[in-house]
């Protein structure tokens, strides 16, 4: 990919969480974090190598340690932000929580609470962002929507097409 978000993205020096920012100042996507992380480890990993190996290698320092770091810490951020998110659709899908909890190694109460936190920011961010006239967020349907779906029993998957 060869976009100027792309370029900037490549050229891009990370030491901490928050430079993992495109020209926009959008998030960048996972897949190019995890791209760009493989890229700092590789070169680490290069460090093992001994001196006289055959072929020309470029070992990691200490920036690329910081950049692995902060990266680290930017995707496990952005997989949290997400989580709320992935369990909603979890259920709309037909999963049951007892199935969810299992898949992140939680309760299924506990689960619940994820979805609870997560619809709650969501609601508060459109109430927010409404106001700005940017739609974002969930509005009060939406956010009674995942709320029933909270009210799930254990094992009840959400009924097709409801």
């Amino acid at each position: 990919m060869d976009t100027p978000a792309h370029e900037h993205w490549t050229d891009l020096t990370v030491r901490r969480p928050d430079d993992v920012r495109t020209i926009t100042g959008r998030r960048v996507s996972l897949s190019w974090q995890m791209e760009k992380r493989a890229g700092h480890i590789d070169r680490l990993m290069n460090r093992t190598l001994p001196e006289d190996f055959p072929d020309p290698v470029e070992r990691g320092d200490a920036g690329d340690v910081l950049a692995v770091l902060a990266l680290s810490e930017s995707i496990r951020r952005d997989l949290a932000a997400r989580r709320g998110g992935d369990i909603r659709e979890a259920i709309l899908l037909g999963a049951t929580w007892t199935e969810i909890a299992a898949a992140i190694d939680a309760t299924p109460d506990e689960a619940r609470a994820v979805l609870r936190d997560w619809t709650e920011r969501q609601h508060q961010l459109h109430q927010r962002e409404v106001e700005r006239g940017r739609p974002l967020g969930s509005d009060a349907d939406r956010h009674a929507s995942v709320l029933a779906l909270i009210e799930l029993a254990d094992d009840e998957p959400k009924a097709a097409g409801a």
